[in-house]
C-alpha cells in the first residue's frame, strides 16, 4: 500500500510557514527571515519514503494586496486552497493582530482534514496557550490543534506520522528521486533575494527582484551570473553601496549558502539594473514568473 497527496501550508506572513517546511523536508528548500512576505512564490517540497509521498506546498502569508505583486502573491495563495488533501494552517502565537478571516472562512468550508498549528509556543505561557487553543477551537471547529515550534523542532516530529494517517491511497505523483518542482536557478534567485532581505533596511528588499541569466557547469564548478533587478537609481547606489562593499557581502553570503545547498563550488557574478515600477507592472511581472 502506497500513500501520496498533498499538503499546503497556509498562515499569515511571518507565522513560521517557510520554516516548518524546511523541517518537515530535512533540508532548506525555502529562503527565512524575520521580515513579512519573505515567501513570494509557491514552492513545493517532495518528501518521500518507500510507500510514502508527500508533497508539501508553501506559500506567501495571506495579506491585504496594495500593489500588483501582491496580487500575484494572493493568487498563489488563493491556488493552494484548492487542491490539497490535507491542510496544515500555521498560526503565530505571539501575534496580536486579529486573525485572518479569508483563511478561517475558507479553511471551514473546505472539505478536507485541517491541522493547526500553534507555532512558536516557546514564547507563550501555559494559561495562554489553553487560551488560545480554546479560542482557535470555537473558530475552525474541525481543525485538530497541534501546539509547536518550527524553529527549534518542538513537537514537529507528530506531524509526519499523522499526515500518513489522513492521506489517501495513491501512487506517487512525482518521481522519488525528485524533492522539489522548481529548477537550480530559482534557488539561486532565492538565495540572493534572502540575503538582501537580510542586510538592506525599509524598502529596499521589497523592491528587489533577481533573475539568473546564466547556469552552467564545468570542471566540477558551478559559473552563475545574476541580476538584481530594482525599481529606482536610487536604490541600485544603495543596493551597491560604498565602493561595491554592500553587494559583495551579498555575494560572499549566497555564494556560501549556494555551496552548501549544490554541494559545489560557485563562482557568482551579481549585477543590478533598474527597472523601474516593476511591481506594478504585469508584463515585467509575468517576466519575473508572477503569473
Amino acid at each position: 500500500m502506497h500513500k501520496a497527496g498533498f499538503v499546503n501550508i497556509v498562515g499569515k506572513p511571518n507565522a513560521g510557514k517557510s520554516t516548518l517546511l524546511n523541517q518537515l523536508m530535512g533540508e532548506k528548500l525555502a529562503i527565512v527571515t524575520q521580515k513579512a512576505q519573505t515567501t513570494r512564490h509557491r514552492i513545493f517540497g517532495i518528501y518521500n519514503e518507500e510507500d510514502l509521498q508527500i508533497v508539501f506546498s508553501d506559500t506567501p502569508g495571506v495579506l491585504d494586496a496594495k500593489y500588483g505583486l501582491q496580487e500575484k502573491m494572493m493568487d498563489f495563495v488563493k491556488d493552494s486552497l484548492q487542491d490539497a488533501d490535507v491542510f496544515l494552517f500555521i498560526v503565530d502565537v505571539t501575534d496580536k493582530a486579529e486573525p485572518s478571516e479569508f483563511l478561517i472562512e475558507k479553511l471551514n468550508k473546505i472539505p478536507v482534514p485541517v491541522l493547526l498549528l500553534l507555532n512558536k509556543v516557546d514564547q507563550t505561557t501555559q494559561e495562554g496557550l489553553e487560551k488560545l487553543v480554546e479560542d482557535w477551537h470555537n473558530r475552525i471547529p474541525k481543525a485538530e490543534i497541534l501546539p509547536i515550534s518550527a524553529l527549534n523542532a518542538f513537537n514537529t516530529d507528530i506531524i509526519l506520522p499523522k499526515l500518513r494517517s489522513l492521506l489517501p491511497e495513491n501512487p506517487p505523483y512525482y518521481d522519488k528521486e525528485q524533492y522539489t518542482d522548481k529548477p537550480e536557478r530559482f534557488f539561486v534567485n532565492e538565495a540572493i533575494r534572502e540575503k538582501i532581505l537580510l542586510n538592506y533596511e525599509k524598502e529596499i528588499p521589497y523592491s528587489v527582484e533577481v533573475v539568473t541569466e546564466q547556469f552552467k557547469e564545468k570542471e566540477g564548478i558551478i559559473f552563475i551570473d545574476s541580476i538584481i533587478y530594482v525599481e529606482r537609481d536610487t536604490q541600485k547606489g544603495i543596493i551597491i553601496g560604498h565602493k561595491g562593499e554592500a553587494i559583495k557581502k551579498v555575494g560572499t553570503e549566497a555564494r556560501l549558502d549556494l555551496e552548501k545547498f549544490f554541494s559545489k563550488k560557485i563562482h557568482l557574478n551579481l549585477f543590478v539594473k533598474v527597472k523601474k515600477d516593476w511591481r506594478k507592472n504585469d508584463r515585467d511581472l509575468k517576466n519575473f514568473g508572477y503569473r
